[in-house]
């Protein structure tokens, strides 16, 4: 393992989980996960912190549940996922003019030229959170993609800048600050959850990523490289839970088990003679309910969910033609089933679910490659984005390692009680065992621990 790379923390802060994952690059240029937490989250909704004080405890939970994992982790800066319905998009445009023309282009002014773009006029009470540069240009020269060691007289940029509501944006940073954390950077969610599923070829080909979370859905569009969009959506897998409990009139702690064992995003892939019995309340006769009724109750809130991605994609003008990579599903909420094949029919394009195991070691995939932990992921890996392009601002490591630590045709009736026993056990093997290797099992335990029962 490179120990001469920082240690990156990602903060995802959802609205039904937090999670806290800490990795460092190997020598492969894999993330190595050295630690993993995760707490139920009570005080946000849609994606936007309400409740300071719950979710204050819920990030200390997550963040000592890392540490469990890991005693020798030292945790003090993260970075931090931003979603809700108050973030908005503009695009504009900014130039320089260099003074001396004959020399080459150098990082300082490129990265001047963005941060002019921080005193763009927006609205009162917004806040900009993140400007992306999309294309370059110097004098003549369009296109750009980096234009370092050109020379000109003008340097100028198309940009897309991504907007906040001030008050979501400060009680997030309480939150964190209250938990004993500093913020590092906000990066917009659905920007993460990219950088973690997506591949160069993706970008360039045009591809749309959607981030099903718990309280929304997100949403970014790249085309020939560039970012082109960016969205949310005021829906996610919350709703369906909340559709599930008001249609079938059941408990919402069963409305989310129904969903995540037996859900699917396709009425037409579900058998009629499949009934799902759940017990009944207080002495009540257990209740019976039809496996079609409920994937009638998910499609319907998915279509509406897919309706708003149509319409996004149509506003920018990247329709099926223009994205050929498709569009990529990540999130908990991907995980339904079958909402491939409804994504695709609803859309004309073709599709696929994000998963984050590109970028993880080996060793570790099938415990993390997971697409409700993309964003988290993806935070990492602008962690370490910011650590190649600015390599000063990592010098002082705040977090680091101690050194002292080395199904079939007849009528079905499924119990869901009995389908909850039927999971297997992950051991780990710790013979010759390196810092990663002997906290492994650890993190493999927390998640057996804390297994999934919401697709967030």
């Amino acid at each position: 393992m490179n120990n001469e790379n920082p240690i990156i923390v990602g903060l995802d802060i959802g609205t039904t989980k937090i999670a806290a994952i800490a990795g460092r690059k190997n020598e492969f240029g894999k993330l190595e996960v050295l630690g993993f937490g995760r707490a139920n989250s009570n005080g946000v909704q849609h994606g936007m912190v309400l409740n300071i004080e719950e979710t204050k405890k819920a990030i200390k939970t997550a963040i000592e549940n890392c540490l469990l994992s890991n005693p020798a982790l030292e945790i003090k800066e993260v970075y931090v996922g931003i979603a809700g319905h108050h973030i908005k998009s503009l695009q504009t445009r900014g130039d320089i003019v260099r003074i001396n023309v004959e020399d080459e282009i150098i990082q300082d002014e490129v990265r001047q030229l963005i941060e002019d773009q921080y005193r763009t006029y927006i609205p009162a009470g917004d806040k900009i959170i993140d400007v992306i540069p999309q294309e370059f240009t110097v004098d003549n020269f369009q296109n750009i993609p980096n234009p370092t060691g050109y020379s000109g007289v003008k340097l100028g940029a198309n940009f897309h800048i991504v907007t906040g509501d001030k008050k979501a944006i400060r009680n997030i940073d309480r939150s964190v600050e209250k938990a004993g954390l500093v913020t590092k950077e906000l990066v917009l969610q659905p920007l993460a959850s990219a950088a973690a599923v997506m591949g160069a070829q993706e970008m360039e080909a045009g591809v749309a990523i959607v981030d099903i979370g718990g309280g929304t859905t997100d949403l970014a569009i790249f085309h020939e490289g560039i970012l082109k969009h960016t969205a949310v959506i005021p829906f996610g897998g919350e709703n369906i839970t909340l559709d599930i409990k008001q249609g079938l009139g059941v408990l919402k702690g069963h409305a989310e088990q129904l969903k995540v064992q037996f859900g699917s995003a396709l009425v037409d892939a579900a058998k009629s003679n499949v009934f799902i019995t759940i017990p009944g309340l207080r002495g009540l006769p257990p209740k019976e309910i039809s496996a079609k009724t409920l994937a009638g109750i998910i499609q319907a809130r998915m279509s509406e969910i897919l309706d708003f991605v149509s319409y996004h994609l149509k506003q920018v003008g990247m329709d099926n033609k223009s994205l050929n990579g498709g569009i990529i599903l990540t999130g908990g909420g991907s995980q339904l089933k079958n909402l491939i094949q409804l994504t695709e029919f609803l859309t004309g394009m073709n599709a696929r679910i994000g998963y984050p195991s590109e970028h993880l070691a080996g060793t570790q995939m099938e415990e993390l490659a997971k697409p409700m932990y993309s964003t988290c992921i993806g935070l990492i890996l602008k962690g370490y984005h910011d650590y190649d392009n600015k390599r000063g601002d990592f010098e002082n490591q705040s977090t680091k390692i101690a050194t002292t630590v080395e199904e079939n045709d007849a009528t079905e009736t499924i119990d869901m009680v009995d389908e909850e026993k039927e999971k297997g056990k992950v051991r780990s093997k710790t013979r010759g065992r390196t810092i990663l290797d002997a906290i492994k099992g650890s993190i493999i335990d927390i998640f057996k621990e804390e297994e999934d029962k919401a697709l967030e």
